[in-house]
């Protein structure tokens, strides 16, 4: 499958893998690179010198494009954004912010710009600012989220803008890989089902409680100070939830959420532990190798695109 995002990336597939914090090191990003999609590493709140170290990492792993996702309210972006000029990275996606500060300096070392965004309005933004690209996540997805749902937000997405557009959020088979296609993607972004990749770093735990999920299995919390977060319900993220609906203090909220996502990679800590998945994770049924997961979705998406309707009572005349 060619389209103009692997044209652009010089990636063999149109499959993006989330930048997703703590999760996304330099041995995933590379083992779905080396599987034929576009690794990211998430500098997430990470030192210059800690993603620095990843990116050697992944290119001792790979000889593939790879990627890193900047936080931009991270109070190191401005060290990560120099890290990934100096070492010629090929792209770099980027979240919670405007990326126009730093355009000039990765255009000049041939980086290739994707930002996230929520909206078909900040897309134009960034489309004015100079991004080659941009992914559209919908609200389905796990992490920090907007308001709009894929199926809504793509389709505008990409009629305001010219860029391509990676489709992201609620995506974890072929039906939602190819409805992306449908409705505008060049590409589609994955997180979850990466989480249960078996390069993850993630804990035992959380591949478990990812692969045990329901459809109904996940919360959204924070939308009280302005920063809603989608994850998987357990103890601590109903108390979260209790939290803000008792109105408790921001402060006083940051304080018991803060060190929760590192606690559910790294520990598998389900006491206080915020395990972020999105609610496609009633969907994922495994943990598999990164090249298993891609080739799969791949191949199953391909087998699809060319006969939708096989075997489920629907004809065209």
């Amino acid at each position: 499958m060619k389209t103009k995002i692997t044209e652009l990336l010089g990636i063999q597939y149109p499959i993006f893998q989330g930048g997703m914090a703590w999760v996304a090191d330099a041995k995933l990003a590379a083992a779905v690179s080396n599987a034929g999609g576009l690794g990211l590493i998430g500098a997430a709140s990470a030192p210059g010198e800690v993603v620095e170290a990843m990116i050697k990492q992944a290119k001792s792993l790979t000889d593939k494009p790879f990627g890193v996702n900047i936080m931009l309210m991270s109070p190191f972006a401005d060290d990560v954004a120099k890290v990934c000029v100096e070492q010629k990275i090929a792209v770099v996606t980027t979240g919670a912010g405007n990326p126009g500060k730093y355009m000039d300096a990765f255009k000049g070392a041939g980086i290739k710009v994707i930002p996230v965004v929520p909206s078909a309005a900040l897309a134009k933004r960034m489309e004015r600012a100079g991004a080659d690209a941009v992914v559209a996540e919908g609200c389905e997805s796990g992490g920090h989220i907007g308001e709009l749902t894929t199926i809504a937000l793509l389709p505008q997405v990409v009629d305001a803008v010219s860029i391509p557009v990676i489709g992201a959020g609620g995506i974890a088979d072929a039906r939602g890989f190819a409805a992306a296609l449908m409705l505008g993607a060049q590409a589609v972004q994955c997180g979850t089902i990466f989480v249960c990749a078996a390069e993850s770093p993630a804990h035992d735990t959380y591949k478990q409680l990812i692969v045990d999920a329901k459809d109904t299995d996940t919360i959204v919390t924070g939308r009280a100070g302005g920063a809603p977060l989608r994850s998987l319900k357990n103890k601590f993220s109903r108390r979260l939830a209790k939290m803000e609906a008792d109105g408790v203090d921001r402060e006083e909220f940051e304080k018991v959420a803060v060190g929760s996502l590192r606690k559910a990679v790294q520990d598998g800590n389900t006491e206080e532990g915020t395990f972020m998945a999105g609610q496609i994770s009633g969907l994922v049924h495994e943990v598999a190798p990164a090249k298993v997961i891609v080739e799969k979705l791949m191949a199953s998406t391909e087998a699809y695109l060319k006969d939708p309707f096989a075997g489920r009572g629907i004809t065209i005349e």
